[in-house]
């Protein structure tokens, strides 16, 4: 599966894959009501490096690097990753995360941190465990499910 730097081009293929996991609430901490050009904004920012996976020629999948700090923080860095809506279960999170770990490491980051993993979560968090991330700090009923009310959310942290 090709992975590869997002190009202008790949915006409405990205707002297909972000809109509905906008929308649901369930897993970002994004209004679920943001439009296509907030959306689009947000995932592709100058402060961003963002992908696309491909398979079969269609964009299924799509992931964001940046530092996670300024300053004396910036060698860590922080992702997000979505998968188009009928694609999760054939591994395409997966490679993306390994992608983005060789790309993290290759940029000469020191360790990849996520600030807000919902618990509730729980194929994210069991992918992140498998790929050596340990849950470094809990935040108690920090995010507001649209189905489970308040859910507490995770701190997740690998050294490179």
């Amino acid at each position: 599966m090709p992975i590869r730097p997002a190009r202008p081009d790949d915006a409405p293929a990205l707002w297909s894959i972000l809109a509905p996991v906008i929308r649901a609430g369930e897993t970002y901490t994004l209004d679920p009501e943001m439009g296509e050009g907030e959306a689009l904004a947000y995932w592709m920012g100058p402060d961003k490096e963002t992908f696309v996976a491909e398979e079969a020629g269609e964009v299924v999948g799509t992931y964001y690097m940046r530092a996670n700090q300024a300053g004396g923080g910036r060698h860590v860095c922080n992702c997000g990753y979505m998968t188009r809506t009928g694609a999760t279960g054939r591994g395409i999170a997966r490679r993306m995360a390994e992608h983005s770990l060789a790309h993290a490491r290759a940029r000469g980051y020191r360790g990849m941190q996520f600030n807000f993993v919902v618990s509730t979560n729980e194929r994210a968090v069991r992918l992140w465990h498998s790929l050596g991330f340990e849950t470094v700090g809990r935040l108690p009923l920090a995010f507001r499910h649209p189905i489970h009310g308040y859910v507490d959310a995770l701190v997740m942290f690998q050294a490179l």
